[in-house]
C-alpha cells in the first residue's frame, strides 16, 4: 500500500492545501494529513479545530482515502510510525523550492527509505498561504476563494474576533 504524509500546521487549512490533498489522494492509496504540534508557535486555531477543518473539507470533496493525524518531533519518525513511504509537499513558487530542497536532502539522509513528492499549486492558488488568509480575514477582507467553502464561516468568525 502506498501511504503518504502531508505535514503542516494548517492554521487554517486553505484551498491550496486542498489542492495538494486532492492530487496526492489520486496517486496514493492513503494520504494522512499530519497536523504538526509546535509548542514554539501560538496558532490561531486549536489543534482539534484544525483537524476538524481538514476533515470537513475532505468529506466535502468525497475523498475516502484521506485521514488526519497529529504529530510532533521529526516528520520522518511520524512517517515511519504510520507506515508511510512518501512525504507530500506543495510548491507555490520558486521561493519554496530552496527550503523544500534542503528539507528533502535532510529527510533523505535521516530516512533514505522515504521519498519526498512535490505537487505544484494550481495557478489560482499559488499565492495563498495561511498567513495571508489570517491577515486578510482579520482585516475584514474576502477569503471566499482562499479557504474551502465548508470552513469559511468558522474561519471568518475566529479571525474577526481576534
Amino acid at each position: 500500500m502506498k501511504i503518504g504524509v502531508y505535514p503542516g500546521s494548517f492554521d487554517p487549512f486553505t484551498c491550496g492545501h486542498m489542492d495538494v490533498v486532492r492530487h496526492a489522494s489520486s496517486l496514493l492509496d492513503k494520504v494522512i494529513v499530519g497536523v504538526l504540534v509546535n509548542s514554539s508557535k501560538a496558532p490561531c486555531f486549536l489543534m482539534e479545530e484544525r483537524i476538524e477543518m481538514i476533515n470537513r473539507a475532505v468529506r466535502a470533496e468525497g475523498l475516502t482515502n484521506v485521514e488526519t493525524g497529529r504529530f510532533e518531533g521529526l516528520l520522518v519518525n511520524y512517517a515511519h510510525s504510520v507506515g508511510a513511504g512518501y512525504l507530500i509537499r506543495g510548491l507555490r513558487a520558486v521561493t519554496d523550492f530552496d527550503y523544500e530542497f534542503q528539507m528533502a536532502a535532510m529527510n533523505s539522509k535521516i530516512a533514505p527509505d522515504i521519498c519526498s513528492v512535490y505537487f505544484m499549486a494550481e495557478p489560482q492558488h499559488a499565492y495563498i498561504s495561511s498567513s495571508i488568509v489570517k491577515e486578510i480575514g482579520r482585516l475584514g477582507g474576502p477569503i471566499d476563494e482562499l479557504v474551502p467553502e465548508v470552513n469559511k464561516s468558522s474561519i471568518i468568525e475566529r479571525l474577526t474576533k481576534s
